[in-house]
């Protein structure tokens, strides 16, 4: 009587722990980015007039991580963070008197730039589906911008003008995920956008894991796909801009 009691508990403690598996997850996962940057950015002079430089900005590989965490509980959302950088530089002639950080730049003069802007993600999102085919998440984003951009004369004739964003937006989130039966492959979507005040963000990326590692303690993906970051923006803590970073990735998530 006693052993059967006792296999009974082993059986109910493995049980629970293979249910608390299935139903709690913490999600780790990062990026490395091949990103082609494009396009121009400017600021207000003051007297309403606003200018956009194209700076012939460099491709720069940037990182990308996010650490998820999702749960059980109904009405309490899964909660997920993420941190991404956009960083590049490039050096032009500029076409149009330019203005920047308070200094003024004249037609002809060669210009440097140095674009250092990252952001962190705080998503609130809840699953609508999850099974073995499809999995689909819903949420809201606070993508809180931190950076600086600085623009200089290659002869250093003027002030290094500079200009530090700091500033939070809100974002819808949605995620899809698409399992391929007996392939240990998912296709996969996933993005952020937003639209107001003549301002406009999405980020967005599709692509394809494979399962390296699937058992009950750890599972493994290899994460192959594309990234758009579009930044269309009209007065974003004095930020005017029109650029975007677009480029393959290989990444890694895993689940404990």
């Amino acid at each position: 009587m006693k052993k059967l009691l006792l296999a009974a508990s082993v059986a109910t403690l493995l049980s629970t722990n293979v249910q608390a598996d299935t139903l709690l997850g913490l999600y780790l996962g990062g990026q490395v980015w091949d990103a082609a940057a494009t396009g121009s950015f400017g600021e207000d002079d003051g007297q309403g007039n606003v200018v956009l430089q194209d700076f012939n900005l460099k491709d720069q590989q940037q990182t990308s991580f996010y650490a998820a965490f999702e749960h059980p509980i109904p009405l309490i959302p899964n909660i997920k963070i993420s941190s991404t950088t956009l960083d590049t530089d490039g050096i032009t002639i500029i076409d149009a008197e330019f203005s920047f950080g308070g200094e003024v730049y004249p037609v002809g003069a060669e210009v440097e730039t140095i674009f250092n802007l990252g952001y962190i993600d705080y998503t609130l999102y809840y699953e609508i589906l999850d099974n073995d085919l499809m999995t689909l998440d819903v949420g809201i984003t606070a993508r809180d911008f931190d950076g600086d951009i600085t623009v200089t004369d290659e002869l250093g004739l003027l002030s290094i003008s500079e200009e530090t964003i700091a500033v939070v937006v809100p974002m819808v989130y949605v995620s899809a995920i698409i399992g391929l039966p007996f392939t240990g492959f998912n296709i996969f979507a996933e993005g952020n956008i937003v639209s107001y005040d003549g301002s406009s963000i999405y980020d967005y990326q599709v692509g394809v894991s494979y399962a390296v590692l699937d058992n009950l303690a750890i599972d493994l993906d290899i994460t192959l796909g594309y990234r758009s970051v579009k930044l269309d923006l009209e007065d974003l803590d004095d930020l005017y801009a029109d650029m975007s970073f677009d480029g393959a990735y290989l990444g890694a998530v895993v689940h404990f």
